[in-house]
Protein backbone atom coordinates (compact mmCIF):
# COMPACT_ATOMS: atom_id res chain seq x y z
CA UNK A 1 0.00 0.00 0.00
CA UNK A 2 1.24 3.49 -0.86
CA UNK A 3 2.32 5.61 2.09
CA UNK A 4 -0.27 8.33 1.44
CA UNK A 5 -3.13 5.84 1.18
CA UNK A 6 -1.88 4.06 4.29
CA UNK A 7 -1.73 7.36 6.15
CA UNK A 8 -5.35 8.17 5.26
CA UNK A 9 -6.47 4.70 6.33
CA UNK A 10 -4.56 4.97 9.60
CA UNK A 11 -6.08 8.38 10.36
CA UNK A 12 -9.58 6.98 9.73
CA UNK A 13 -8.94 4.02 12.03
CA UNK A 14 -7.54 6.34 14.71
CA UNK A 15 -10.62 8.52 14.50
CA UNK A 16 -12.76 5.43 15.00
CA UNK A 17 -10.50 4.27 17.86
CA UNK A 18 -9.97 0.93 16.12
CA UNK A 19 -6.60 0.35 17.79
CA UNK A 20 -6.63 -3.44 17.51
CA UNK A 21 -7.17 -3.18 13.76
CA UNK A 22 -4.29 -0.71 13.44
CA UNK A 23 -2.00 -3.00 15.41
CA UNK A 24 -3.00 -5.97 13.24
CA UNK A 25 -2.35 -4.08 9.99
CA UNK A 26 1.00 -2.69 11.11
CA UNK A 27 2.19 -6.11 12.30
CA UNK A 28 2.50 -7.05 8.62
CA UNK A 29 4.39 -3.90 7.64
CA UNK A 30 8.09 -3.29 7.25
CA UNK A 31 9.50 -1.01 9.99
CA UNK A 32 10.91 1.42 7.40
CA UNK A 33 7.46 1.89 5.85
CA UNK A 34 5.85 2.40 9.26
CA UNK A 35 8.40 5.11 10.08
CA UNK A 36 7.71 6.80 6.71
CA UNK A 37 3.97 6.70 7.39
CA UNK A 38 4.40 8.18 10.87
CA UNK A 39 6.18 11.18 9.37
CA UNK A 40 2.98 12.01 7.45
CA UNK A 41 0.88 12.16 10.63
CA UNK A 42 0.37 14.97 13.09
CA UNK A 43 2.61 14.71 16.14
CA UNK A 44 -0.14 13.55 18.50
CA UNK A 45 -1.38 10.96 16.01
CA UNK A 46 2.18 9.73 15.57
CA UNK A 47 2.50 9.27 19.31
CA UNK A 48 -0.81 7.37 19.54
CA UNK A 49 0.31 4.96 16.81
CA UNK A 50 3.69 4.51 18.44
CA UNK A 51 2.05 3.54 21.74
CA UNK A 52 -0.07 0.93 19.95
CA UNK A 53 2.95 -0.93 18.58
CA UNK A 54 4.49 -3.87 20.49
CA UNK A 55 7.67 -2.72 22.27
CA UNK A 56 10.10 -4.65 20.06
CA UNK A 57 8.43 -3.40 16.87
CA UNK A 58 8.26 0.13 18.26
CA UNK A 59 12.01 0.11 18.90
CA UNK A 60 12.70 -1.13 15.37
CA UNK A 61 10.48 1.60 13.89
CA UNK A 62 12.03 4.21 16.18
CA UNK A 63 15.52 3.65 14.77
CA UNK A 64 14.26 4.68 11.28
CA UNK A 65 12.48 7.84 12.39
CA UNK A 66 13.63 11.42 11.83
CA UNK A 67 15.73 12.80 14.70
CA UNK A 68 13.16 15.46 15.57
CA UNK A 69 10.39 12.85 15.66
CA UNK A 70 12.54 10.57 17.80
CA UNK A 71 13.05 13.34 20.32
CA UNK A 72 9.34 14.18 20.35
CA UNK A 73 8.34 10.55 20.96
CA UNK A 74 10.96 9.78 23.59
CA UNK A 75 10.19 12.92 25.60
CA UNK A 76 6.44 12.34 25.35
CA UNK A 77 6.61 8.82 26.76
CA UNK A 78 6.89 8.10 30.47
CA UNK A 79 10.46 7.59 31.71
CA UNK A 80 9.75 3.88 32.09
CA UNK A 81 8.32 3.45 28.58
CA UNK A 82 11.14 5.55 27.10
CA UNK A 83 13.70 3.35 28.86
CA UNK A 84 12.05 0.23 27.41
CA UNK A 85 12.45 1.63 23.89
CA UNK A 86 16.09 2.54 24.54
CA UNK A 87 16.73 -0.94 25.97
CA UNK A 88 15.47 -2.45 22.69
CA UNK A 89 17.68 -0.25 20.50
CA UNK A 90 21.14 -1.25 19.31
CA UNK A 91 23.72 0.45 21.52
CA UNK A 92 25.01 2.76 18.79
CA UNK A 93 21.48 3.94 17.94
CA UNK A 94 20.76 4.50 21.64
CA UNK A 95 23.99 6.46 22.06
CA UNK A 96 23.22 8.62 19.01
CA UNK A 97 19.81 9.41 20.50
CA UNK A 98 21.20 10.24 23.94
CA UNK A 99 23.83 12.49 22.36
CA UNK A 100 21.06 14.67 20.90
CA UNK A 101 18.93 14.86 24.05
CA UNK A 102 19.13 17.36 26.94
CA UNK A 103 21.25 16.09 29.83
CA UNK A 104 18.33 16.01 32.28
CA UNK A 105 16.26 13.86 29.90
CA UNK A 106 19.18 11.49 29.30
CA UNK A 107 19.65 11.08 33.05
CA UNK A 108 15.98 10.22 33.59
CA UNK A 109 15.90 7.69 30.76
CA UNK A 110 19.17 5.96 31.65
CA UNK A 111 18.14 5.77 35.31
CA UNK A 112 15.23 3.55 34.25
CA UNK A 113 17.16 1.64 31.58
CA UNK A 114 18.93 -1.66 32.18
CA UNK A 115 22.43 -1.71 33.65
CA UNK A 116 23.72 -3.13 30.36
CA UNK A 117 22.20 -0.29 28.35
CA UNK A 118 23.63 2.33 30.72
CA UNK A 119 27.09 0.76 30.49
CA UNK A 120 27.07 0.52 26.69
CA UNK A 121 25.68 4.00 26.07
CA UNK A 122 28.00 5.69 28.55
CA UNK A 123 30.94 3.88 26.97
CA UNK A 124 30.07 5.08 23.48
CA UNK A 125 29.41 8.65 24.59
CA UNK A 126 32.96 8.97 25.91
CA UNK A 127 34.50 8.83 22.43
CA UNK A 128 35.13 12.05 20.46
CA UNK A 129 32.52 13.04 17.89
CA UNK A 130 33.30 11.77 14.37
CA UNK A 131 35.60 9.02 15.71
CA UNK A 132 35.17 5.33 14.99
CA UNK A 133 34.43 4.78 18.67
CA UNK A 134 31.47 7.17 18.56
CA UNK A 135 29.71 5.32 15.71
CA UNK A 136 30.51 1.71 16.57
CA UNK A 137 28.13 -0.73 18.21
CA UNK A 138 29.11 -3.06 21.04
CA UNK A 139 26.68 -5.80 19.98
CA UNK A 140 28.71 -8.41 18.11
CA UNK A 141 29.56 -12.10 18.34
CA UNK A 142 33.01 -12.91 19.70
CA UNK A 143 34.49 -16.39 19.85
CA UNK A 144 37.46 -17.85 21.69
CA UNK A 145 40.07 -19.41 19.46
CA UNK A 146 39.92 -22.67 21.47
CA UNK A 147 36.22 -23.33 20.77
CA UNK A 148 35.11 -26.12 18.48
CA UNK A 149 32.73 -25.38 15.63
CA UNK A 150 29.90 -26.99 17.61
CA UNK A 151 30.62 -24.78 20.62
CA UNK A 152 30.91 -21.70 18.42
CA UNK A 153 27.51 -22.29 16.80
CA UNK A 154 25.99 -22.79 20.26
CA UNK A 155 27.39 -19.41 21.32
CA UNK A 156 26.01 -17.71 18.22
CA UNK A 157 22.57 -19.10 19.04
CA UNK A 158 22.91 -17.76 22.57
CA UNK A 159 24.05 -14.20 21.85
CA UNK A 160 23.31 -13.70 18.15
CA UNK A 161 19.76 -12.41 18.56
CA UNK A 162 21.05 -9.29 20.33
CA UNK A 163 23.97 -8.77 17.95
CA UNK A 164 24.14 -6.32 15.05
CA UNK A 165 25.28 -9.10 12.71
CA UNK A 166 26.17 -12.79 12.93
CA UNK A 167 27.55 -13.18 9.41
CA UNK A 168 31.05 -12.42 10.68
CA UNK A 169 32.27 -13.51 14.11
CA UNK A 170 35.38 -12.12 15.78
CA UNK A 171 38.00 -14.40 17.29
CA UNK A 172 39.73 -13.27 20.48
CA UNK A 173 42.54 -14.62 22.59
CA UNK A 174 42.44 -14.78 26.40
CA UNK A 175 43.30 -11.06 26.65
CA UNK A 176 40.43 -10.14 24.25
CA UNK A 177 42.96 -9.23 21.58
CA UNK A 178 41.49 -9.55 18.09
CA UNK A 179 43.35 -12.32 16.28
CA UNK A 180 40.99 -13.38 13.49
CA UNK A 181 37.54 -13.56 11.95
CA UNK A 182 35.35 -16.44 10.85
CA UNK A 183 32.22 -16.32 8.71
CA UNK A 184 28.98 -18.07 9.60
CA UNK A 185 29.01 -19.76 6.21
CA UNK A 186 32.43 -21.26 6.95
CA UNK A 187 31.24 -22.53 10.34
CA UNK A 188 28.22 -24.24 8.80
CA UNK A 189 30.38 -26.10 6.28
CA UNK A 190 33.17 -27.09 8.69
CA UNK A 191 33.42 -30.29 10.71
CA UNK A 192 31.89 -30.05 14.16
CA UNK A 193 35.13 -30.84 15.99
CA UNK A 194 37.34 -28.40 14.10
CA UNK A 195 38.94 -25.67 16.24
CA UNK A 196 38.12 -22.02 15.54
CA UNK A 197 41.77 -21.02 15.77
CA UNK A 198 42.55 -23.45 12.93
CA UNK A 199 39.86 -22.29 10.49
CA UNK A 200 39.76 -18.55 11.18
CA UNK A 201 41.17 -15.90 8.86
CA UNK A 202 44.03 -14.20 10.70
CA UNK A 203 44.37 -11.39 8.16
CA UNK A 204 42.06 -8.88 9.84
CA UNK A 205 41.62 -5.26 8.83
CA UNK A 206 40.45 -3.15 11.77
CA UNK A 207 40.30 0.48 12.85
CA UNK A 208 41.19 2.15 16.12
CA UNK A 209 38.52 3.78 18.28
CA UNK A 210 40.06 7.18 17.50
CA UNK A 211 40.15 6.72 13.70
CA UNK A 212 38.24 9.48 11.91
CA UNK A 213 34.88 8.29 10.58
CA UNK A 214 35.62 9.56 7.06
CA UNK A 215 38.67 7.28 6.95
CA UNK A 216 36.45 4.44 8.13
CA UNK A 217 34.03 5.11 5.27
CA UNK A 218 36.90 5.07 2.77
CA UNK A 219 38.04 1.67 4.04
CA UNK A 220 34.52 0.28 3.70
CA UNK A 221 34.35 1.43 0.09
CA UNK A 222 37.86 0.20 -0.69
CA UNK A 223 37.35 -3.32 0.65
CA UNK A 224 33.56 -3.60 0.13
CA UNK A 225 33.04 -4.54 3.78
CA UNK A 226 29.70 -5.11 5.49
CA UNK A 227 31.25 -4.79 8.97
CA UNK A 228 34.60 -3.78 10.44
CA UNK A 229 36.04 -4.41 13.91
CA UNK A 230 37.10 -1.53 16.15
CA UNK A 231 40.01 -2.04 18.55
CA UNK A 232 41.66 -0.03 21.31
CA UNK A 233 45.34 0.87 21.54
CA UNK A 234 46.15 -2.63 22.81
CA UNK A 235 44.39 -4.30 19.86
CA UNK A 236 41.51 -5.47 22.07
CA UNK A 237 38.13 -5.67 20.35
CA UNK A 238 35.71 -3.06 21.71
CA UNK A 239 33.06 -2.87 18.98
CA UNK A 240 32.19 -3.09 15.30
CA UNK A 241 31.01 -0.67 12.64
CA UNK A 242 28.44 -1.89 10.12
CA UNK A 243 27.75 -0.73 6.59
CA UNK A 244 24.50 1.00 7.61
CA UNK A 245 26.52 3.20 9.98
CA UNK A 246 28.83 4.11 7.12
CA UNK A 247 25.90 4.94 4.84
CA UNK A 248 24.72 7.43 7.48
CA UNK A 249 28.20 9.01 7.49
CA UNK A 250 28.26 9.33 3.70
CA UNK A 251 24.78 10.86 3.72
CA UNK A 252 25.88 13.42 6.31
CA UNK A 253 29.00 14.30 4.32
CA UNK A 254 26.97 14.70 1.11
CA UNK A 255 24.49 17.00 2.90
CA UNK A 256 27.34 19.11 4.27
CA UNK A 257 28.93 19.37 0.82
CA UNK A 258 25.64 20.50 -0.72
CA UNK A 259 25.10 23.10 2.00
Amino acid sequence: MEIKKATVLTEELLEGKKYTKIRQILSEWNEVDIAAMLEELEKEEMLRIFRILPKDQAAAVFSYMDVDDEQFVITSLSDKDAAIIVDHLMADDAADLMDEMPANVVKRILTNASAETRRDVNSLLRYPEDSAGSIMTVEYVDLKESLTVTEAIARIRKVGLDSETINICYVLDNRRKLIGIVGLRQLLFSDNDEIIGDIMNGNVISVNTMTDQEEVAELFMKYDFTAMPVVDNEERLVGIITVDDVMDILEEETTEDIE
